[in-house]
């Protein structure tokens, strides 16, 4: 083959231009494979954490739920019924927040506490024998943050489902960011001059009868460096993510754990409840100024329609240890990523030293020939490392590679 581009040699060669190409397409697939062989285990790690953490959760918001409709079941049976729908839609958005649907912590707080209100002045604060009219429960649905019957309870909810709800969230959407960095880096483009510089290590030396030979350890490093550049432009960062998702891994546990928080909202609303039947007579004088006399319809009030062990077994066994189990979950998770915080500095060295190169003092190739050692200079890993490269052309950043590094960035900051 006369016409080989790449795998050009003073001796003659078994090579034609068809199997250079074909080779050329080998090379670049043997290495993308090699690459997602070396991210595996991380991806594994992330991507098997992020769906344990999010199925917690979830669990988590069913069993909070629970123990809300279950104290409107036992203490204030007559307005269970309504009451639990505003449960309801209460923990769907606490999970739509929590999954990362922009809604804010303080709206859907209040909403809950607004909708509440006509509820408990109807049955608690001005119980009468007929129900209040629709109308006259959407004044006071409007008139609640003024009137204040629940006391200080709002406030406080406001705070703890603020501070415990957003670190979880973010420690989720961190979390995927992990699995969509590994799975972009994963589907490198290889440019030009780099897939070429891989088929002349990889399978120029088959052209010459050479199948046993394996490149030079310093004649990988920089094809690989090169090929690899922009990966590793992406390790500072990383280090960056996996320590700042260390640090707020830290800062979830406490008072404003998720766990303690959403556990414990039913007991907030008791206290609410407790507060409204306390400033009852007040209440009633606030709201006959606001809304006037109570406007009556006939009395519709079903009684506890919330099943309560429905769900109850599957939850028992998760409730009391869950915090402990929830808070050593994350350690566990965070010192396991950590072995990886070097993971895109070091993936060339690691890609040469474990699959592709020849071991140390054995004959191996340098591009030409096979030879006791590779001569020219071995250059660092990084974009600007690359211009004093021998064996591959290194031009800018990967815009795909520059998104994924903005990404991190901002998650860092978040």
């Amino acid at each position: 083959g006369v016409d080989l581009q790449v795998c050009t040699s003073k001796n003659p060669t078994c090579c034609t231009k068809k199997m250079e190409e074909r080779y050329q397409t080998a090379a670049k697939q043997d290495i993308q494979q090699v690459l997602q062989t070396s991210s595996a285990t991380l991806k594994f790690l992330i991507s098997r954490n992020a769906a344990a953490f999010q199925e917690t959760f979830e669990m988590l918001i069913r069993l909070a739920e629970n123990y809300t409709s279950t104290l409107f079941c036992n203490a204030y049976r007559n307005m269970a019924a309504e009451a639990t729908v505003q449960v309801q839609e209460f923990f769907t958005d606490v999970g739509l927040f929590l999954f990362g649907t922009d809604v804010s912590t303080e709206e859907f707080v209040n909403r809950f506490f607004d909708t509440l209100f006509p509820v408990v002045y109807n049955h608690v604060i001005n119980p009468g024998p007929t129900d209040i009219s629709l109308e006259y429960a959407e004044c006071l649905r409007v008139a609640r943050r003024d009137i204040r019957p629940f006391g200080d309870v709002p406030k406080k909810a406001i705070g703890q489902m603020g501070r415990a709800l957003l670190p979880s969230r973010t420690f989720l959407q961190a979390l995927n960011l992990g699995i969509e960095v590994i799975n972009t880096t994963d589907h490198l483009r290889f440019s030009k001059d780099c897939s070429r510089a891989l088929l002349r290590m990889q399978y120029c030396p088959h052209c010459q009868g050479l199948t046993l030979s394996k490149p030079c350890m310093g004649y990988c490093l920089n094809i690989i460096r090169g090929c690899l550049a922009d990966l590793a432009e992406v390790d500072l960062h990383w280090r960056g993510y996996i320590q700042s998702l260390e640090e707020l891994s830290r800062a979830m546990s406490g008072a404003y754990d998720i766990e303690h928080v959403l556990l414990n909202f039913h007991s907030l609303i008791n206290d609410a409840l407790v507060q409204a039947r306390i400033n009852g007579p007040e209440v009633s004088e606030q709201v006959n100024k606001i809304c006037g006399p109570p406007v009556r319809k006939p009395k519709e009030s079903p009684g506890c329609s919330f099943d309560q062990n429905k769900d109850n077994q599957g939850l028992k066994m998760f409730s009391k240890d869950s915090e402990e189990t929830l808070t050593n979950r994350r350690k566990e998770f965070v010192s396991h990523l950590r072995l990886y915080r070097a993971f895109y500095g070091g993936l060339a060295d690691q890609m040469c030293g474990n699959e592709l190169a020849a071991a140390d003092g054995l004959p191996c190739w340098n591009g030409e020939d096979v030879v006791r050692s590779y001569t020219h200079r071995v250059v660092g890993s990084g974009i600007k490392a690359q211009s004093a490269n021998p064996e591959v052309k290194v031009k800018g950043t990967d815009p795909v590679i520059s998104q994924i590094i903005d990404k991190l960035k901002h998650v860092i900051q978040v």
